[in-house]
Order: C-alpha cells, then structure tokens, then sequence
C-alpha cells in the first residue's frame, strides 16, 4: 500500500505543556526491537533499526501475545458456556483482533510515528492521545498486579510440596505464609530488574517464557489425554446459560490476544514495513496463539468442567511433578514480564511529566535517576499491598481485560474513523461509509466491553 500523505492532528504545538518533549521521549518502545530513533534514522541513512524479518515479526507478535493470561482461558470457556460458545467467541473476536492490528501500521506509516500512543495522539488529536497514556498506565499497573498474584498462586501449590503439608492445614510455618513469599520474592528479583532504565536484556528472557507457555499448553493437554486418578471434572455445559455469560468471557480473551500496544514499534522495526506483509504477519501471528489458546481452554475446561480455577494450574493437584515444573515456567515468565510492563508504565508517565514540565530527556541526568527510581518503587509498593490484599486473580483479569479491549477495539476504531474522515475526498463514498462505519462498530463493542467489565467490578464489589 502507498504510504499516505495524512497529517492530523500531528501538530503537537496545539499541546499546551511542551511543543517536543513528549516526542522526544522513548515512550513505550519495545524491549524485544532494536530500533534507531526516526530522527537519527532519517539523517545518517541508517537501516539496522528495521532489521526484523518477516518470519521473526511473526515470532515477536506472538511472544507478546502469549503470556500468563493462557491460565485464565479454560475459565472463560466455563464463563462462555461451553466449547463451541467459547471456540466461537475467539474466532470472532479474532477479524476484530487482527482488522485492529493492521489499521495501527496503516495509521503508524500514514502518521510516520513509531508507538503507539503517539499513533494515537497524531491521528485522534491531543486528549485522545492522554487519554491512551493514561489508559495505558493503568492497564500495565493492573497487570503487574496480576502477575504477582499469579505468583503467590504458584509459590503456594510449590511450597505445600516441599514442606510435605495438606492445602487445609491452619497452623503452617511464618515462612510459608502467601503474604511473606510474595513479598520476598519480588523484593530480590522483580524489583532489581524493574529499576534500571533500559531492558533490553529482557529479551533473552523473554524466549524462555515463550517456550515455557508452550509447555503449559501441552501439559494441560497431556492431561486432558491422561487425567489422573484423583482429578474428576464438575459438569460440562454445552451451551451457554445466556448471552451476556458470553460476553463476560470477553475481557478473559482480550486480555490474553492484547498484543496492540507493542505492535507499532514491531511494525516499524521489519526491514520493508509494508501494510499488506503485517497483514500477513498478525494473521500468522493471531492464528498460532489462537491455537495455544484453544487447546489450554478446550482441554482445561473439559479436564475440571465448571469447577475449573481462574487460574487452571490451581486446579491440578500439587504433587504432579509435571505442572509444578509448569507453575516454575510460569513464575520465571512473570518475573521476567513484570519489569516489561512496568518500564511501559512508567515510560509513559515519564512522557506525561516531561510535556508537562517542558523539558527533555535528556536534560537532567541526576535528575532522571533519582525521579525513575522513586517512580520504580513507589509503583512496585503499590502493586505489591494491592496483589497481598487480592487474592483473586479473576477479579483482576476481569478489569484489566476490559481495559485491553480499549486497545484492541476503542482506539484502532477512532484511528480508523479520523483517518477516512481525513481522506474523504480521496476514497468513495462507499468505500467511506464502510469503513467509518467499521471504525464505529469496533468503538462500540470495545466500550461495550469495558463498561461491562468496569460494572460487574463494580457491583461485585458492592455485594462483597
């Protein structure tokens, strides 16, 4: 596709706190893709920023598709009301899933902006722009949120092994207690690598985390195909009770398919960023984690039934040597995704501070390291109390996925509308209509969604 001559809104002089220093700023890029700032690119006629080939774009998408939230699917099918609702929800939520994936690079080559949230603000315009850094900062403290959650859920199957106690006993060992090991854990590990201010090195570690999603999956199936003697599944629905169980299954998905954010800079590091190749990048992409997806849920729901955990390894009993080695891949893949998702968050309150002040990154050294490490461990407190205090990491995943479909449906759908309103005359009026008229569709559902999540959160609470 022709790279289209589409400016709006891209003027960020109409900000009233500081003309270039939110441009300036490395927000949100992705630690997996090397890429040289456009500005230095442009200028020297470097290419080792767009190196990605297509084979190992298609890798990056799904290692940031495939994650902890794989654990939550086999829920979702119980939520959904059955294989065929829940297969038939992710499929069709996968067109909306991938249509969103490629209008980003459609608006990331048409804008010449390489995250995105600055996708976002060129396109929507200012406050659509804040709106989405501030969205996403709260999703990625959410989320950091859950994966500490999810750690205690491990740590406890784990450690009830190595001190030879039932699950039931009231009067265990202090340090055994959630509370103590959690805390623990994230004071020497998360929090050593959440401070420094690039991480690169993550992406070593996110390759193991790949593999080890891969193993979950096919131990869940493994013992879907060979149950233990011990583990007898509640009742198997067929069909969902109604249709809004089927969509309270949604913020389930959109969390695990959520991959939006960390497309852009993906997009722009391929060696011939083309529209009509990251078509066929994200659809490769979506259908693999489509598959890992379905098979944990398939095989999970159908292996427990309706009395299927939140969190399927919990399920399993903690003397299975297999999944506790499964439970191991999961922490290690937690405590290497924690610091991801924390330098996303904090680069984009960085972003927020900088326009605001009307400085630049590079301004103040000093400065910076003291304002990143108070940021780091002001955010890695918070988190921390909040995931003591949640034990349920359903209620979690429930408001954080309805903030992903903010990402998968809301924004794309304004992008979409802005860019065909902006190219009016230069695209029939049929084809006009179409589009903006599937720009509006995925507004709705992604608000739909998410004002659906925010008042189940909200009336759950209510009723605890």
């Amino acid at each position: 596709m022709a790279q289209t001559s589409m400016v709006i809104n891209s003027d960020y002089g109409d900000w009233s706190w500081s003309s270039d220093a939110g441009e300036r700023a490395r927000l949100l890029q992705s630690p997996i893709v090397d890429g040289v700032p456009k500005g230095e690119e442009e200028e020297s006629g470097a290419t080792n920023g767009a190196t990605t080939s297509t084979l190992g774009a298609v890798f990056i998408v799904v290692n940031a598709c495939l994650g902890a939230g794989l654990l939550n699917f086999p829920a979702a099918f119980s939520t959904a009301g059955g294989v065929a609702a829940g297969v038939s929800l992710q499929i069709g939520m996968l067109v909306f899933i991938i249509s969103g994936l490629v209008i980003l690079a459609y608006c990331s080559q048409a804008s010449n902006e390489r995250t995105y949230q600055e996708v976002v603000w060129a396109v929507c315009g200012k406050l659509t722009g804040v709106l989405c850094e501030v969205t996403i900062a709260v999703y990625t403290f959410g989320t950091c949120i859950a994966f500490l959650i999810i750690i205690g859920d491990q740590q406890d199957k784990i450690i009830a092994v190595l001190v030879k106690e039932s699950e039931e006993a009231v009067n265990t060992p202090w340090y055994t207690d959630r509370k103590f090991t959690i805390s623990l854990t994230a004071f020497l590990f998360i929090l050593p690598l959440s401070i420094p201010r690039e991480i690169g090195f993550q992406k070593y570690a996110s390759s193991l985390s790949v593999l080890g999603t891969w193993y979950v999956t096919a131990i869940i199936v493994i013992k879907y195909i060979w149950p233990d003697k011990e583990m007898s599944p509640g009742d198997i629905p067929t069909r969902p009770t109604s249709w809004m169980a089927v969509f309270n299954a949604m913020p389930t998905i959109c969390f695990g398919f959520q991959c939006h954010v960390s497309s852009v800079p993906v997009f722009n590091s391929m060696r011939q960023p083309k529209v009509q190749t990251w078509g066929g990048v994200v659809t490769a992409a979506m259908v693999i984690a489509l598959c890992v997806y379905m098979g944990t849920g398939i095989c999970g729901f159908l292996t427990f039934g309706v009395s299927v955990n939140p969190d399927v390894l919990l399920s399993y009993p903690s003397n299975d040597v297999l999944v506790a080695i499964a439970r191991v891949f999961i922490i290690i893949s937690v405590l290497t995704s924690y610091p991801i998702l924390h330098f996303c968050g904090r680069a984009v309150l960085e972003g927020l501070w900088l326009r605001y002040k009307g400085q630049m990154v590079e301004e103040d050294v000093a400065r910076e390291r003291r304002r990143r490490v108070l940021q780091t461990v002001t955010w890695f407190l918070l988190t921390l109390l909040l995931a003591l205090f949640i034990p349920d990491i359903g209620k979690v995943i429930s408001i954080i996925g309805g903030l992903a479909a903010c990402f998968i449906f809301v924004f794309p759908g304004l992008c979409l509308i802005q860019a065909k309103l902006s190219e009016i005359e230069e695209v029939k009026p049929s084809s006009w209509w179409a589009l903006v008229s599937y720009g509006v569709l995925m507004v709705t559902l992604g608000a739909f969604i998410f004002g659906q999540t925010t008042t189940n959160a909200i009336f759950m609470n209510l009723m605890a």
